[in-house]
């Protein structure tokens, strides 16, 4: 063998060497192992009801795994294993609702049957659910309110000279947010309009088990339409069926 055909055959194993791991990376995503839910926890039903409220202040602290773990198992997690049945029903059990998990080290695809997340793309990528509110336009109020009289007592001080904008609004982000994703080809049946309508409806059921559990364990969450949808669908590589319909950030209650 020349020295320079050798000297390509070396180079050839060392980029082999190189590639090898991260081809097995992209065949192999990460898979985080949830624990066990605990089935025992949490108020009864009528008393989380009555605390039930839709949080509007976030905490930066992580959630627990266990109470990560509990949370995607009531949310839409399977409680009867016989049959693959879930926590939330589905129009003619399509379970058409799929759970992506959105934490600081990445995206995760919630996976019921075996209890598990499954990394879709690393990375922090919940500011796509946390966009600063735009400026609003100097003296403009809320909707309806009316406008300040100079002088009075109790008014706020001067608005800023017109076409002074008003700094942004920095928003805190929730540890978690749950996406709720409804793919509309799992439907065996209907119309295009009547399965986005079932996928409303499937989906508002899943939020409803993710509300009640939050109000029972002390979490605040909130539902939210309000997110990039073509970035996520970008980000996630969702189908054209694969609709983005509500985000839940997801923190322990802000002291």
């Amino acid at each position: 063998m020349s020295k320079s055909m050798a000297s390509r055959l070396t180079v050839f194993l060392l980029v082999s060497l190189l590639l090898t791991p991260l081809f097995l990376s992209a065949q192999n995503p990460k898979t985080i192992k949830l624990n066990e839910p605990n089935k025992k926890r949490g108020l009864p039903v009528m008393e989380a009801l009555a605390v039930r409220a839709s949080a509007s202040q976030w905490s930066t602290q992580d959630l627990s795994a266990q109470d990560l773990s509990d949370l995607l198992w009531a949310a839409n997690g399977i409680n009867r294993p016989d049959n693959g049945k879930k926590t939330a029903p589905s129009a003619m059990n399509a379970q058409d609702v799929d759970i992506y998990v959105f934490l600081k080290d990445g995206a995760y695809l919630y996976e019921a049957k075996t209890h598990s997340l499954i990394e879709v793309v690393s990375g922090d990528q919940r500011p796509l659910f946390f966009q600063p509110r735009p400026p609003r336009p100097a003296g403009a109020g809320q909707p309806g309110e009316k406008p300040p009289v100079p002088g009075q007592p109790g008014q706020q001080p001067p608005t800023p000279p017109a076409g002074a904008p008003r700094p942004q609004q920095q928003m805190t982000m929730a540890p978690v947010v749950l996406l709720l994703v409804s793919d509309i080809s799992r439907f065996r049946g209907g119309s295009d309009e009547m399965k986005k309508e079932w996928a409303a409806l499937d989906t508002g059921i899943v939020y409803q088990n993710i509300s009640i559990f939050c109000a029972g364990t002390g979490l605040g969450t909130r539902p939210r339409s309000g997110m990039d949808r073509e970035k996520l669908k970008e980000l996630l590589k969702l189908k054209d069926t694969q609709l983005p319909l509500l985000n839940h950030p997801v923190s322990y209650k802000k002291q």
